[in-house]
C-alpha cells in the first residue's frame, strides 16, 4: 500500500506540529523560567549571571534563525525537525548535569540554536503540508505548541517541587518529557518526499520607511516581553506575598498563550494586522506594568494571561504583516525581523539583571519593557498611513 501523500491527514500532522513547538519552544526555550528561582537559590545565582544564561539561549535562537534563512541545505525538513528536536531535549537535561557558569551559557546557547532550526524547518514543514491538504486553518493549532509547552513545564515543575526534588532532576525531567514528545512527532509527522528547505527565487525584497517601522517595533516587541517571560516566576518567588502562587503564574501564562494565535488571527481579519500588532503590543505592555506594580495575586496573575495571551500572537502577526509588505522573495525582510526581534530579547534579561543588581527589583526594567511595547505600537499603528 502506498504511503499517504503529505498533507492528508492535516489534523494529525498539526498535531504533531504543536507537539514538536512544546518540546523545543515550550520546554526547550521556556522552562529555564519556572527553574530559575530553584537555581537561584541553590546555586546563590545573580540576577546578572541569571539574565546572562537567558541572553546566551537568546543569542542561540538569534544566530540559528539567521543561519537558516540564508543557507540551503540537501536534508528534508522533517530530518532537520526530528535532529533539533533531539539536540534541543539533549541540551535540557544535560542543563542539571553541571553547576558551571560557563557550562550553563554554552548549553543555553546551543539549545537556543536548535529551537530556532526547530521553529524553521518545523514550521516550514507542517504549513506545507497544511497549505497541500487545504486545511491552512490547522495552522492555529500548530502555534498553540508553545504555549502547550509552557502549561507542561509549568506542571511538571510544580509537581516535582512539591516531591522536593532539587533543580537538576527539574532540568532532567525537562529533557525526559522532550525525548517523549520527539518520539510522538516522530509518529505523527511521517517521512514524505518534502522539498529541501531553500529558496531558488533570486529577487529578494527591499527595505522601505513602513518596513522599517515595523522592523523596529518587532525588535521593541522582543525587547518588552522577554523581561516579564523570563523572570516572572522569580518576581513571584522574591515576593513573600506572591509565593503561594508560584506553582500557578507560569501555568497561566502557557494556558493563555494556546489560543492566542488563532484569536490574534481573528483580531487581524477584523482590524488589520498593522492595527492587532499596536493592540496587542498595548495589551501586553498593561500586564507587564501589572507583574511589577503590585504584589497583589489579582495583578500578577491577570499580567501572566496578558503576557502569555499576546506574545505569540504578535508574533504571528508581525511576521504575517512583513511578508504582505514585502516585495519579491520575502525571506530577506523575514530576516531583518528576526534580527530585530532577537536582538531585543536578547538584551532584554541583560539589562534586567543589570539593572535588579543597581536598584534591587525589577520595576525599573520592567517599566523601560511597558515604555517599549507602546513605542512598537505607536510604530506599528502608523503603518497604515505611511
Amino acid at each position: 500500500m502506498n504511503a499517504a501523500p503529505a498533507g492528508s491527514r492535516p489534523h494529525l500532522v498539526a498535531f504533531g506540529g504543536m507537539l514538536a513547538l512544546a518540546a523545543g519552544m515550550g520546554i526547550g526555550r521556556f522552562v529555564y523560567t519556572p527553574i530559575l528561582p530553584f537555581m537561584e537559590a541553590d546555586l546563590d545565582l545573580s540576577k546578572a549571571n541569571a539574565g546572562l544564561i537567558a541572553s546566551a539561549n537568546f543569542l542561540g535562537y538569534l544566530i540559528g534563525a539567521l543561519l537558516t534563512a540564508l543557507f540551503q541545505t540537501q536534508m528534508s525538513k522533517r530530518t532537520w525537525l526530528l535532529l533539533s528536536l533531539l539536540v534541543s531535549a539533549l541540551t535540557t537535561a544535560v542543563m542539571g548535569l553541571t553547576t558551571s557558569l560557563a557550562l550553563f551559557v554554552v548549553i543555553r546557547f546551543l539549545g537556543g540554536l536548535a529551537s530556532a532550526v526547530m521553529l524553521v524547518f518545523g514550521s516550514a514543514l507542517v504549513l506545507d503540508r497544511l497549505a497541500a491538504s487545504g486545511r491552512p486553518g490547522f495552522s492555529a493549532l500548530h502555534f498553540g505548541g508553545v504555549g502547550l509547552g509552557i502549561t507542561l513545564s509549568a506542571i511538571l515543575v510544580a509537581v516535582l517541587a512539591a516531591m522536593g526534588t532539587d533543580w537538576e532532576t527539574l532540568w532532567l525531567g525537562s529533557g525526559i518529557i522532550s525525548l517523549v514528545l520527539l518520539l510522538a512527532v516522530m509518529g505523527l509527522i511521517p517521512a514524505s518526499p518534502d522539498t529541501p528547505f531553500e529558496n531558488k527565487s533570486t529577487e529578494t525584497g527591499g527595505l522601505n520607511s513602513v518596513l522599517l517601522r515595523l522592523i523596529i517595533a518587532y525588535g521593541l516587541f522582543g525587547f518588552g516581553y522577554v523581561i516579564t517571560a523570563t523572570f516572572i516566576s522569580t518576581i513571584v518567588r522574591d515576593s513573600p506575598t506572591l509565593q503561594p502562587v508560584e506553582p500557578v503564574v507560569w501555568t497561566a501564562v502557557g494556558l493563555a498563550a494556546i489560543p492566542s494565535v488563532y484569536l490574534w488571527s481573528r483580531v487581524g481579519q477584523k482590524l488589520g494586522n498593522d492595527r492587532s500588532f499596536a493592540l496587542a503590543c498595548l495589551v501586553e505592555a498593561f500586564g507587564v506594568a501589572l507583574t511589577v506594580t503590585s504584589e497583589s495575586t489579582l495583578f500578577i496573575l491577570t499580567g501572566a494571561v496578558l503576557l502569555g495571551g499576546t506574545f505569540m500572537g504578535i508574533t504571528a502577526l508581525g511576521l504575517i504583516e512583513a511578508r504582505r509588505l514585502a516585495r519579491g522573495d520575502p525571506r530577506k525582510v523575514l530576516g531583518w525581523m528576526t534580527l530585530a526581534f532577537g536582538t531585543g530579547q536578547m538584551i532584554g534579561p541583560l539589562f534586567a539583571g543589570f539593572m535588579f543588581d543597581l536598584s534591587g527589583s525589577f520595576f525599573l526594567a520592567s517599566l523601560t519593557a511597558t515604555v517599549g511595547l507602546c513605542i512598537a505600537a505607536a510604530l506599528s499603528f502608523q503603518l497604515r498611513q505611511k
